[in-house]
């Protein structure tokens, strides 16, 4: 009996030494993000059908590339799909990546952001700040505020003392997020018009004084960020005033579709301005269809945050948000071919070499 009991016992120790080995294993799988030596990063942007979440795709694969970081890119289905950008949180989560790149969709994102840093991943937003920005560790953004304030104070000086009619065409009308507000906020704060609440859209006194002249605002319509709703927002606004003499749009397809509205209702001499500097946007600016765009650099936004995230998960620094600022400021730059007195600008031939590039 005792003979046939050794060849069993060496046989459990032998299955105990293999769990025991996987077990190992496992735990060495947890404990190397990937799998295989690489530090795993997650962008997530608001959607991947804007030219500018497209262009800071391939920014984040090009710098994940040159740094040997492990990518993986989701995005909402469209902008405001918080449910979707949740999700790929979780993912992330559940990968083990070390980091997430974000550029949230609204503040419905917010606790599954503050898991993701529980659980030990360091987060950066980029382009869209959360509210509060403590939200994630650091954003990495356009000054969104100031690039709305360089297209008002453009607007203003053109204007040259005329009666200003303006249409307001913001990101959303049902929830609030930062890169709405500060565009919106900025740009009337740069025609000198005093607003109340710096966080909240279409407060402020319908007519009154900008620094030049007499102003009013027609109408502040949610266009989506897309060209089909900033189509949509400039038919609402003719109907409720069609001598509209300045049009405020949030972004670049927002200022497409407003244009075709204008040239459909048969309306001109309208100042159409913008924020964003695409390489279609400046083009757009040359062919005159926006007469002025501020210009961001999401590229820079995506390779300084895939960078960042490696540093750190490799023992380095952790980075600092700009002085004065609670986010890292990656620069904008007013582009016209009408440039102002006082205002500093860029023409569309020298803003296409920078189109979403390096600033």
């Amino acid at each position: 009996m005792m003979q046939r009991n050794r060849p069993a016992a060496g046989l459990l120790a032998v299955a105990l030494l293999a769990v025991a080995l996987v077990a190992a294993g496992l735990t060495g799988a947890c404990g190397d993000d990937s799998g295989d030596g690489q530090v795993s990063v997650s962008l997530i942007t608001k959607n991947s059908t804007n030219p500018f979440f497209v262009t800071m795709q391939d920014g984040a694969k090009q710098a994940a590339a040159a740094e040997g970081v492990k990518l993986t890119v989701a995005a909402g289905k469209a902008d405001g799909d918080e449910a979707g950008q949740v999700q790929a949180i979780e993912d992330a989560i559940a990968r083990g990546d070390k980091g997430i790149l974000i550029t949230p969709n609204g503040p419905g994102v917010n606790p599954a952001i503050k898991k993701a840093r529980d659980a030990g991943l360091y987060v950066i937003a980029l382009d869209t700040p959360p509210d509060p920005a403590d939200t994630v560790d650091i954003t990495f953004a356009t000054d969104n505020f100031k690039a709305g304030e360089l297209i008002g104070k453009w607007t203003a000086a053109q204007l040259g003392g005329k009666p200003a009619t303006i249409a307001m065409l913001d990101l959303f009308n049902d929830k609030i997020v930062s890169v709405d507000y500060n565009r919106d906020q900025g740009f009337l704060t740069g025609m000198g018009i005093d607003v109340k609440d710096k966080k909240r859209n279409g407060d402020e006194a319908k007519t009154g004084s900008y620094s030049g002249g007499t102003y009013s605002i027609v109408c502040n319509e949610p266009t989506g960020g897309a060209e089909d709703g900033g189509r949509t927002a400039m038919e609402r606004c003719l109907t409720k005033n069609p001598s509209v003499n300045v049009v405020y749009t949030i972004n670049e397809p927002a200022a497409v579709g407003a244009q075709k509205a204008l040239k459909a209702a048969g309306t001109q001499n309208v100042l159409v301005v913008s924020i964003d500097g695409g390489c279609d946007g400046v083009k757009q600016v040359k062919d005159g269809l926006i007469n002025a765009t501020s210009q961001q650099y999401p590229t820079k936004m995506a390779e300084l945050g895939v960078k960042a995230i490696k540093q750190i998960a490799t023992g380095g620094e952790k980075p600092k948000v700009t002085g004065g600022l609670d986010f890292f400021d990656t620069g904008v730059t007013l582009v016209t071919d009408k440039p102002a007195t006082g205002v500093e600008s860029i023409d569309s031939t020298a803003a296409t070499s920078r189109c979403w590039g390096k600033s």
